[in-house]
C-alpha cells in the first residue's frame, strides 16, 4: 500500500466526440430553411483544435454558433472550454470566428486551482503545478475525495477533469 495518495486536475476536450458535432451541424445548417442559398461553413481543425466559422450575416452567424453549440453540449463537451473569439468581418458580409478549444490548464487556471486547494484548509493535502495540470496528494483518500467534491463546486473557468488516481 502507497503511504501517499494522489490524483492530478487537468483539462480537455474530446477530440472526436467535438468532430462528431461539427459533422452534425454541418448536415443540420445544410437542411434548415434560414441558411439556405447563403455562405455557411464550419471547419474543424484537429490538430490546431480551433473551429473555424464563417456565415453570412449577424443573424445567420449567431444561429451557427448556436447549433454548434447545442450539438457539443449533446456530444458531452463542456461549452465551458471553448474560448469563442469576435466575429471579423470579411466580404459580402460574412462573418468570420475561431473557436479555440482548450485542452490544458493554463498557468492562472493551475494557480487558481492550487489556491483554492489551500484556502479549503483540508488537512495534509499538498497540491503542486506539474505543467498542464495540478497534482494533489494525500496519505488519506477520504480527504482527496473532500478535494474533489470542494474543486467541483468551484469555478475556475473551464471543466475540471480528475484522474491518474494514485
Amino acid at each position: 500500500m502507497a503511504s501517499a495518495y494522489s490524483f492530478d486536475v487537468t483539462t480537455g476536450c474530446d477530440l472526436q466526440e467535438v468532430d462528431n458535432a461539427v459533422n452534425q451541424a454541418q448536415k443540420e445548417v445544410a437542411q434548415r430553411f434560414d441558411f439556405k442559398g447563403s455562405h455557411i461553413l464550419i471547419d474543424f481543425k484537429r490538430a490546431d483544435a480551433v473551429i473555424h466559422i464563417e456565415a453570412e450575416g449577424e443573424m445567420r452567424h449567431d444561429a451557427l454558433i448556436d447549433v454548434l453549440r447545442g450539438k457539443l453540449i449533446k456530444r458531452g463537451v463542456s461549452v465551458k472550454n471553448l474560448e469563442f473569439t469576435d466575429p471579423k468581418p470579411g466580404s459580402h458580409e460574412i462573418l468570420r470566428s475561431e473557436i479555440k478549444l482548450k485542452m490544458a490548464l493554463d498557468s492562472e487556471t493551475a494557480k487558481k486551482v492550487t489556491a483554492a486547494v489551500k484556502e479549503a484548509k483540508l488537512k495534509k493535502i499538498t497540491a503542486s503545478i506539474q505543467g498542464e495540470q495540478v497534482r494533489i496528494s494525500s496519505p488519506d483518500k477520504d480527504m482527496l475525495q473532500e478535494c474533489i467534491a470542494m474543486l467541483r463546486g468551484g469555478e475556475f473557468g473551464v471543466e475540471l477533469q480528475f484522474g491518474n488516481f494514485r
